[in-house]
């Protein structure tokens, strides 16, 4: 039936009615039946059956009469709908966000429990593509609707479905950059006119009392200390801080945090919490009555609470944390972070003592101290993990399985015809023609041959650069437009050589070249000095006469003097060769990260080049310090004693 001859009234009329049906049935025979029997395509009977779905709970939720049971019960049948192949993948979503949208936040709570309790459904392949989106969007707008202080709760409830609902390696759920919550702002008094710390006075319990001051039974309890403005002050602005890490990198930031915290921490260490007893006591208390603990997820700043906060665990607890996430951000590798977000030695140490100062202000705060501070320690060392991940771009934490595949046996060779084998001891196989045969014959195993360093084209550096070094010395006095480095298929060739066989094409340089020439007038320049022999050296022009007492100096050196010099290129082909497939051993005792491991293997399959690039890499990050002694540690730690021998001789 074409489009044109689809009555969709009609169809709409008939599906609510069967849905009407199915939802009192609680089985979806009625829209079964209808579905078959309705005339017209596959899409357009699901698109009428959608709209009859949302066209139903718009009825029930306006009569106001209807219980989350009925909205449920209209949500299963739409699941069971898109099993049966009648509805599309995306209608429970609508329904689900339809229901909440209109719902109050107490019937919210109900249907949302539906929504955990189904989890499982939502991740099957039926479901999960379709419908992740609607699940995001509605939960993003509960979240909106909630109070993060009031419904701590429920928001905590949605945060923990959609951890379950979405793969850890999610991107949308992961705060790739490193970004910190900058709305969270902590208000408190901050017009020393208006405070009313330090003023003698009676503290009587009244309408405009703040919830969380005072309990009914309680009497006012006197801190032992002396609280005044100032120090109510410093506290609450240290939150500004903990907010924003990135102030702790501004000198006067730093300065005033640094104040702050040592006035803070003073106070802590010096009033002690000891009732260890009493608070146990307490807790068995509030379990006897049947009270529940009362957990604040913002805290109140309010003058008068300062005294009773100081004297309480939890919130100790709370700002001592505080500090511990606060230095691990400041110490750790963040990829993110600004070249300019780099901590000085003073901070580094005084970091460093004021973390074990922390830890045992942790131990000392009762109930179970020192099981509190184990715990915390714990969960910081995970979190160093999570930032290595974060780090390395997210790699997924599934290992696909390697598909077993059969050893493929070598194809067996067919016997060459009596025909093509000549007579005679050596059987050579004829080809036909007398030079053919000759050819064929030169080597049992062709692909052998193939390999014969007599068919090693690649020449040396010393042979390719020889003509070049020799126009480059003024004495010889060749004009600029003769010399061979002028030639665009010399520099072709040059740069190729450069790449496969020198360590110098990989270091970075300062240098600015305007053109390919001046690059290669450059490097040659470079090669002259390290390409034997040694005396030969290229004068630029810009060297004094006492070069050559310098050269006659230099190699008279002691050993141990030549033993602190740099690693030359002549030397890192050297190691490099004699390393070969052994470099990774090597690289793990350089300290290299994986990272930099898959950058080298990527660029180069020679194993000789990798080992090349492992030690341009290493020499670059060490600067002065890539000396000779350096790389004799490393290969006697690494366990290639024998190369070290050999670099020490040369």
């Amino acid at each position: 039936m074409s489009p044109a001859s689809f009555n969709f009234s009609d169809a709409k009329d008939r599906f609510m009615s069967a849905t009407r049906a199915a939802l009192e049935n609680k089985n979806n025979k009625a829209l079964i039946n209808v579905f078959a029997h309705l005339p017209g395509s596959e899409t357009e009977k699901k698109t009428n059956l959608d709209q009859a779905f949302r066209s139903v709970l718009e009825e029930e939720i306006v009569k106001q009469t209807a219980s989350c049971e009925d909205f449920l019960g209209l949500i299963y049948r739409s699941i069971d709908g898109v099993t049966e192949g009648i509805c599309s993948a995306t209608t429970p979503f609508l329904l689900l966000g339809d229901v909440l949208d209109c719902l109050p936040l107490d019937q919210c709570d109900k249907i949302f429990t539906f929504v955990e309790e189904n989890v499982s459904t939502w991740k099957s392949n039926s479901f999960y593509a379709a419908g992740k989106n609607y699940l995001l969007r509605m939960c993003n707008d509960l979240l909106r609707r909630l109070s993060k202080s009031q419904n701590t709760v429920f928001c905590g409830r949605i945060q923990l479905f959609l951890a379950r609902l979405f793969p850890l390696s999610e991107k949308s759920g992961l705060n790739l950059q490193s970004q910190f919550n900058l709305d969270n702002i902590t208000v408190f008094n901050k017009n020393e006119q208006d405070s009313t710390l330090g003023q003698k006075h009676i503290e009587e319990k009244d309408d405009n009392m703040e919830e969380g001051e005072m309990g009914d039974d309680e009497t006012p309890t006197t801190s032992s200390i002396p609280i005044d403005y100032n120090l109510y002050r410093k506290f609450w602005t240290l939150q500004d801080y903990f907010r924003n890490p990135m102030q702790c990198y501004d000198k006067f930031s730093w300065m005033t945090f640094l104040k702050y915290s040592d006035e803070t921490l003073a106070v802590f260490k010096s009033y002690k919490l000891d009732d260890t007893q009493a608070s146990r006591k307490k807790l068995e208390e509030l379990k006897t009555a049947g009270g529940e603990h009362i957990y604040f997820a913002k805290f109140l700043t309010s003058e008068k609470l300062m005294d009773l906060q100081l004297s309480d665990s939890n919130f100790r607890r709370h700002i001592l944390v505080q500090y511990l996430i606060l230095f691990q951000y400041l110490k750790g590798q963040v990829k993110f972070k600004s070249s300019s977000s780099v901590l000085t030695d003073e901070q580094s140490l005084w970091m460093e003592d004021t973390t074990k100062l922390v830890y045992q202000l942790l131990k000392e705060t009762p109930p179970d101290g020192d099981k509190f501070a184990a715990v915390v320690e714990h969960i910081l060392n995970t979190e160093e993990n999570w930032n290595a991940w974060k780090n390395e771009g997210c790699p997924s934490f599934v290992k696909e399985r390697p598909v077993e595949t059969k050893p493929i046996r070598p194809a067996r060779k067919r016997p060459v015809p009596e025909d093509f084998l000549s007579k005679g001891p050596d059987r050579k196989v004829l080809m036909g023609n007398e030079e053919l045969t000759r050819l064929w014959n030169l080597n049992n195993d062709n692909m052998e041959a193939c390999k014969s360093e007599s068919r090693e084209f690649m020449p040396s550096l010393e042979e390719f650069f020889e003509e070049a070094i020799e126009q480059a010395d003024p004495a010889n006095m060749v004009e600029e437009k003769y010399k061979v480095v002028n030639n665009s298929n010399y520099g072709w060739r040059a740069l190729r050589l450069l790449a496969r066989r020198s360590p110098h094409f990989f270091q970075p340089t300062n240098q600015q070249f305007k053109s390919l020439p001046e690059y290669l007038e450059n490097m040659v320049i470079k090669l002259a000095k390290e390409l034997p022999p040694p005396s030969e050296e290229i004068k630029t022009g810009e060297e004094d006469e006492d070069n050559d007492d310098t050269l006659l100096k230099e190699n008279n050196e002691s050993p141990d003097v030549q033993h602190h010099k740099s690693v030359t290129g002549q030397q890192i082909e050297a190691v490099a060769n004699k390393l070969g497939d052994q470099w990774k051993a090597l690289a793990r005792h350089m300290e290299l990260k994986d990272m930099d491991i898959r950058e080298i293997e990527s660029d180069s399959d020679d194993v000789n080049m990798r080992a090349k690039l492992l030690l341009v890499l290493w020499q670059d990050r060490e600067g002065n310090q890539a000396t000779v002694e350096n790389l004799v540690l490393a290969l006697n730690s690494a366990g290639f004693a024998e190369i070290a021998e050999s670099l020490n001789d040369t």
